[in-house]
């Protein structure tokens, strides 16, 4: 378990100790090595968040209408599957949650989490990955889906360095 002194980190001067998860899906690879340093960098725990049935090449083509991918996004109400093994997720009290932009916002396997562990009265902040979208999609339907939670502004962190995801975390002034 990971906890956070936010004094340093974001440019908070309350000495306030706040426990950190950054939680992530990636279909390939790519989101997943953003979250890695994003852990990294806030200390945080990081959390796969893993589809019960992993996803092949065929289901993510979005151009075929029949793909496993498509059907999800097509049907908003879609709620795949994912092995839930977080340990004590309500001990968090930020939640970073990254994924790729699939069809303009979130796959629907992050409602699918968001709804399993609730996150009420948490702040939590989205990142994303994508071939050209930006999240705001996400973002706006989320804040209006989950009202309940502190939702911060996330951000699209396209070949981001460390740097460059420090300095948006410090931006965040947690």
């Amino acid at each position: 378990m990971s906890a956070i002194l936010l004094m340093g980190c974001c440019g908070n001067n309350n000495a306030t100790e706040m426990k950190t998860l950054v939680a992530y899906f990636s279909a390939t690879g790519t989101t997943e090595a953003v979250a890695r340093d994003l852990a990294e960098l806030t200390g945080a725990t990081l959390y796969e968040i893993k589809p019960e049935v992993r996803y092949t090449d065929a289901d993510l083509d979005w151009r075929d209408r029949n793909s496993r991918s498509t059907i999800e996004m097509k049907d908003k109400s879609s709620r795949p599957a994912f092995v839930k093994d977080l340990e004590d997720a309500d001990s968090y009290d930020v939640i970073y949650i990254g994924f790729p932009v699939w069809w303009y916002t979130a796959p629907t396997i992050i409602n699918s989490f968001i709804e399993a562990y609730g996150f009420e009265g948490k702040t939590v902040i989205f990142f994303a990955t994508s071939g050209s979208s930006s999240i705001d999609k996400a973002n706006k339907e989320f804040a209006a889906a989950y009202p309940k939670i502190n939702w911060k502004a996330g951000k699209t962190l396209n070949r981001a360095t460390k740097a460059d995801i420090k300095a948006w975390i410090e931006s965040l002034k947690l």
